[in-house]
Order: C-alpha cells, then structure tokens, then sequence
C-alpha cells in the first residue's frame, strides 16, 4: 500500500515558493504552516484570472462581468457549504478570518445574550482570538470568563465543564477544535453533547481542524463554527462563519452599509436576507474565489489522505526530534489525539534564539507564545519553538529541522 508521503510527493511543483533559495542559498524547509501555508499555482492563477478576465462588483449590476463576479463568488459558498457539510448555504458568512468571525458573534449575539453574571466558558489551550472577544463582552456585560483545564498530556479535563455547567450560570462554550500550539485534537462532540444537555450553546474555532482533517459540522452539532481561509491553502483576509439560521435570525447586524440592507430611509432601515446581512459593503471578492480554489484542490486530495499524510509526518518528527537530547516536546503522545503540530523547547537555549539559528539553514520555525499566553503561563514557560506540517511537507523537511537542532546543540555546547 503506497503511503501517504509517497502520494502527496508529486504536488510540490505546485507551489512555486518552495522552489525559493533562502540565507546564502539554503533550500527553503518552510514549517510554519499552523501560521499560515503557501499557496499552489492552482489559487493564484484563479486569484489573477479573477482580476484579469472577470473583475466587477457583485450582487448590483446584470452586465457580464457582473454576472460572472456574482457567480464566481456565491459558488464558493456552495463550496464551502459542501466541504464542511453545511445543509443551508444561507447559514455561511464570508468575514476576513476566524478572529472576525468571533469576534462577530460576540458583538451580534453576545451583547444581546449574555448578561450580568452569566459565563462565558473557553480552555487554558485557546488562540488569543477565542479568548480576549469573551473577555471584552463579559467586562462589557459585569459577566464572568471562566477555563476548562488542560492536563499535562495536553488534554481538556471535562470535569472543569461539567462543575460550570452544574452552575447553571454558562451562556457560551467556545472552544478550538484543535490546538495551535500542541496539536491537541479536542473531543468535541463530548463537548457538546454535556452542553446540548444543559441548554448551553457551543462556539468551535476550526482554524486549525479544517485544513488538517474532515470536518463535518452538521454531525458536530455545535450553533457557530469558524475557520480561516489562509491556513488551507487559499489567500488570507478570507475566512468563514458558519452560524445556525435561527441563531443568525435573532442577531443584530455586526456592521453597517451596502449589500446588507433591504431599504434605507431617513429614520429607519430593514435589513437583507441571509446571509448578506452580515456581510455589509464590497466584499473581498477576488479572495473568496480564491478560497474556493483552495478547496477544490483539498477536495481532490481527499482530506481523509491529508490527515493520514500529516499522521505519518508527526509521527516520524516526534520519534526523530525525541532522540536529541535536551527537547522537551509539549503535548500528548497519542498520535491519533494531535494533528500536525510540535511545540518544543531546547535545554535553556531561548526560542527566538533557536529560531534565527535554524533559519540560517534555510528552515523556518515560530518562536513565541503563538498568540496563547495562558497555555504559556498553564505550561510555565515563556515561549516555545513550533514546528507545524503540511501537505507539501516531508520526511526530508524533518530531517533537516533535526539536523539544524544538532547544529544548535554544537553552539551552545549541549
């Protein structure tokens, strides 16, 4: 049986970046993909055939170009609806990343739902997106923020929620399908079934799940749901929100203009349908289809074969970076429970410092807190170094990343 490594081999001729020479003509080993992945020839060509051959606004004109603008955006959201399996493509907001999309649902249904001394509930392992919009709606509010707490495999203790949830006090769960900085997979669907069973509503940021591994929304079961375009692929200042229809119906526009109304008068303005009433004047266009682009090249991978690609790759870095010495690696060590991302420190050697060390060798790392300071503070450190994977990524990438880690051992005598 050909393994997945082997299959996805051929694809990277697609992405004309990593052909890049970088630092004294080291090849580019590019493994900052949990920040953003490159693109393939196949989005930005339809980025640039958008722009050369069909530009025009869309939703207000019948002239051709018009008419293919409108087209060529509102059949990614068929598209969009299709990959996560969404049944109504009425229920999908095009917004600019997941950060938006967040921060959208605090502001149109937070301010109408949550109340002085409700809860909001998030987790210690939490992008700053999912964390600080809760923050600023329960301070707004005289509400409360509350965590569901992280073991040392990395893992959620739902106990945590199941003791908020007793309270009868929780509004919200919002949650990250998978973490940005240990790769954790959450068990969501546990999630929500405890929620669903209280009358509690789930958020789920799948900014990292989406372009990693199927996701099926409508079996999850969660009321909002939101990734971003640029970590799958596609261009960023694109992403997703996915809301229920009876939710969207009973929140207040996020912003105010075009496209989202029905009639302006002087003193009163009604509002459009679904969903183009969250998504006031011009949109980004030429980014959509380019999302949509995107997705018609995972699709044709198949994303059970993405995952199976980035098990095999996780598997071998965790069991080849294991063997220098010094790296702690954060997480779990349960393969099928993470996706393709290895936070790690090195000895006492700081971060940044790894960081520009290995980048002399032409591969690129994140050092930091990767926008999640309470996970730091939970693991007691600073900040880490976080290799992140992808389609186009291969065992030879992590060879080379273990080499370079060698080089830095050498320098600082380890």
């Amino acid at each position: 049986m050909q393994s997945a490594q082997s299959s996805f081999e051929n694809l990277r001729k697609d992405f004309p970046i990593l052909e890049r020479k970088v630092r004294d003509n080291k090849p580019l080993v590019y493994l900052d993909n949990a920040s953003t992945t490159q693109k393939p020839n196949q989005v930005i060509d339809a980025i640039s055939d958008y722009y050369q051959n069909h530009n025009a606004n869309i939703h207000r004109a019948v002239y051709a170009l018009a008419e293919e603008a409108t087209e060529a955006f509102e059949s990614t959201r068929d598209k969009v609806a299709n990959f996560i399996n969404v049944k109504n493509r009425n229920e999908i907001i095009f917004v600019r990343g997941t950060t938006e999309a967040i921060n959208l649902v605090a502001y149109a249904w937070g301010r109408t739902h949550v109340n002085e001394g409700d809860v909001v509930v998030s987790t210690e392992y939490e992008h700053h997106s999912n964390i600080v919009p809760w923050q600023l709606l329960t301070q707004e509010k005289h509400a409360k923020i509350e965590y569901i707490g992280m073991d040392d495999n990395g893992e959620l203790i739902l106990d945590d929620l199941d003791k908020l949830l007793d309270t009868g006090k929780v509004k919200l769960v919002a949650f990250s399908l998978m973490s940005n900085v240990l790769g954790t997979i959450t068990d969501a669907e546990k999630i929500i079934a405890k929620c669903k069973a209280k009358g509690v509503l789930t958020l789920v940021d799948g900014a990292q799940a989406v372009p990693h591994m199927k996701v099926d929304v409508d079996k999850l079961g969660c009321d909002f749901f939101a990734f971003s375009g640029h970590k799958m692929l596609g261009p960023t200042g694109i992403g997703v929100l996915w809301v229920k229809k009876e939710i969207l119906e009973t929140m207040n526009p996020f912003h105010g203009g075009g496209d989202m109304i029905r009639e302006v008068h002087k003193y009163e303005t009604t509002w459009n349908d679904l969903p183009y009433k969250f998504e006031a004047g011009t949109p980004n266009i030429a980014d959509v289809v380019g999302l949509g682009a995107a997705i018609d090249y995972l699709t044709k991978l198949g994303m059970d074969n993405v995952r199976q690609h980035e098990i095999e790759l996780t598997k071998y870095a965790i069991e080849k970076l294991s063997q220098v010495k010094g790296l702690q690696i954060y997480g779990t060590k349960d393969i099928s429970k993470r996706g393709g991302v290895i936070s790690f420190n090195f000895a006492d050697v700081h971060p940044h410092d790894v960081a520009q060390i290995i980048d002399e060798e032409g591969i690129a790392v994140r050092s930091g807190h990767h926008c999640a300071q309470v996970l730091m503070e939970r693991l007691n450190v600073a900040a880490t170094s976080r290799a992140s994977f992808y389609i186009y990524n291969t065992k030879e990438d992590i060879d080379a990343l273990v080499n370079s880690l060698n080089k830095v051992a050498r320098l600082f005598k380890l």
